[in-house]
């Protein structure tokens, strides 16, 4: 009895610190993901440097925060390093194809780096709960993937996944926010709102999912994210620790002189400016 007093003091201790965290700053989130753009720039020149072949996996619920993680990611990197997948629903032919088919062909070659925007594991989750797939086929793939992800690392593939894990009142407030923001209504499927009244299926499914999953060549790192901002940083610090970089060699770089203008003259040509409204 002891045991569980102390265990739920320690819970509620735990909640009591997150929640008395203060607003990171916009200045202080704007500084450090700076950075962390050097650093995955780095990271990207030794990948290519090297030929290493990185695989990032993102699962979470709907609202976690993926999307926005990926795109704070990627968005000072070169697209034909830092590649993103995030495949559509499959088609007909692709139904008919061993599971995992249509996400193989999608695994990085040697200088790249691929970001799964949601992966192989649809089958664990939204399959699974929404009925797309069957129990027995959803058992099949979890047994499946850990030796399919092993033979991903023994191939010499670097393989993180992440679970960004977001709470119910968050994730409430966030479709919320899509719903009555016109910038941001896209984001909002019809599926979202029928996964949304599953929580809990969602909950058991993702636990059944870790334990069968989880393994030494291939753990999943659980992301904490109510918090966008923390998230962002606390998933980008994890993610350059996990594959040791170092400055790829590169030349030193000078502008070279401009051409002198000779006989070349101002263009007479009628231009189609844009109209300057702002």
């Amino acid at each position: 009895m002891k045991s569980r007093e102390g265990k739920s003091k320690k819970t509620t201790a735990t909640a009591v610190r997150s929640a008395s965290k203060e607003k990171l700053k916009r200045k202080d989130y704007d500084e450090e993901l700076a950075r962390l753009h050097v650093e995955l720039v780095k990271l990207q020149e030794w990948v290519v440097h090297k030929g290493l072949k990185v695989c990032v996996v993102f699962e979470g619920r709907d609202g976690a925060g993926k999307g926005g993680t990926i795109k704070a990611i990627t968005e000072r990197v070169s697209p034909r390093v830092f590649r993103v997948v995030a495949l559509p629903a499959p088609s007909d032919r692709e139904k008919s194809q061993m599971y995992v088919q249509r996400y193989i062909r999608h695994f990085p070659a040697a200088g790249e780096i691929v970001i799964f925007d949601r992966s192989w594991y649809n089958r664990a989750g939204v399959e699974r709960v929404m009925g797309f797939c069957d129990e027995a086929q959803a058992r099949k793939f979890l047994q499946a993937a850990p030796l399919v992800e092993k033979a991903m690392v023994e191939s010499g593939i670097i393989l993180l996944k992440y679970w960004l894990e977001v709470s119910a009142e968050e994730q409430t407030r966030r479709l919320e926010e899509r719903i009555n923001d016109g910038r941001k209504i896209w984001k909002l499927s019809p599926m979202d709102l029928k996964s949304y009244s599953r929580w809990f299926d969602y909950s058991r499914a993702r636990d059944e999912m870790f334990a069968a999953t989880d393994r030494s060549w291939a753990p999943w790192f659980v992301v904490q994210s109510d918090d966008k901002k923390r998230a962002r940083l606390n998933c980008i610090t994890h993610l350059l620790k996990q594959i040791p970089y170092k400055q790829a060699p590169r030349p030193k770089i000078k502008l070279p002189k401009r051409q002198k203008a000779g006989s070349c003259r101002e263009s007479g040509y009628p231009f189609k400016f844009v109209e300057e409204n702002f």
